[in-house]
């Protein structure tokens, strides 16, 4: 360890290894009861998400990562699965003929219909039935700053 590194206090220690263990556990916690449930992980309802907030439901996959950050190499593997179930299709870009499109499905905006509640449910179980709003109204900006810390932009050449 360098001598510049100033080691963590007792607050900062705990605050690291409460954030380490919510990063750990709760998309496991969350994947053991909605996978049996609806057949999808929370990578797949994320990909799922995030194509129907899209603008005819369509991202380049590359931009489809850095929304749902994901790596490029995990979310060819997730588009390739949905793909097959027939959730979401993959197109050729029109403007660049070696990037592909992900666009979400008639069948997986359904799917995503239908999982909505019972993730909203685990959602709210795990996380929001633990806090106040006061709680929600101070951690809120905290994470979205620790998120926004973390961020790549994304991928601005669209097709």
């Amino acid at each position: 360890m360098g001598d510049d590194l100033a080691v963590l206090d007792e607050e900062e220690a705990a605050f690291w290894r409460s954030l380490i263990r919510i990063t750990t556990v709760l998309p496991r916690a969350l994947d053991d009861q909605f996978l049996p449930e609806t057949g999808l992980t929370v990578s797949d309802y994320g990909v799922l998400v995030a194509l129907s907030e899209a603008p005819d439901h369509l991202l380049r996959i590359s931009a489809l990562a850095a929304t749902t950050a994901l790596s490029l190499s995990r979310i060819s593997r997730v588009v390739d699965d949905l793909t097959r179930r027939g959730l979401v299709e993959k197109r050729k870009c029109a403007e660049d003929g070696r990037a592909s499109n992900a666009v979400l499905t008639a069948a997986g905006l359904a799917k995503l219909e239908t999982a909505y509640p019972g993730h909203l449910g685990r959602v709210r179980a795990s996380v929001f039935d633990h806090l106040s709003s006061e709680d929600i109204r101070t951690a809120g900006p905290v994470l979205a700053r620790l998120a926004a810390a973390m961020d790549t932009a994304p991928p601005t050449d669209d097709c």
